[in-house]
């Protein structure tokens, strides 16, 4: 199945998406596109050891939300391989007051993996943007009202 098509499944059954990366996630990314394109995909998170700086607010700018896994914590680490499912508790209060995000996977053979990550939010701008869905859903509702 191609992305798009796996996309469009998961949206009709409204399963948000998030995409797993590793360090530096971003680096050598074509600019505003590497998030435009997943947003337009339904990623809802993505959830890496770091973030390319610019990359990062870009992600935000489209209501991506960035977490970072907790130190010595990472996708090899955890043994995750991107067919779990996965249940995030605290995100809100954890992206306004910085506190770690409580994340379950739920692997097909029903194991279950335990891990905390933390929002790479770094202004309370930025966390207004994401609670609104980023800039063009903030935009959209300032042309509305």
């Amino acid at each position: 199945m191609t992305i798009p098509d796996a996309a469009s499944h998961y949206r009709e059954r409204n399963v948000p998406l998030i995409v797993l990366g590793g360090r530096n996630f971003g680096a050598g990314s074509s600019r505003d596109w590497a998030a435009k394109g997943p947003a337009l995909l339904g990623v809802r998170a993505v959830v890496a050891r770091s973030f390319e700086r610019i990359h990062r607010s870009n992600l935000i700018g489209v209501g991506i939300v960035p977490l970072l896994f907790a130190d010595g914590s990472g996708v090899d680490a955890l043994n995750l391989v991107g067919s779990e499912e996965y249940c995030f508790e605290g995100v809100g209060e954890g992206i306004a007051a910085r506190r770690p995000i409580g994340v379950q996977a739920r692997r097909p053979s029903r194991e279950e993996v335990r891990f905390e990550v933390v929002a790479d939010v770094r202004s309370a701008a930025e966390a207004e943007l994401l609670s609104r869905g980023g800039m063009f859903q903030a935009a959209l509702e300032a042309a509305l009202a």
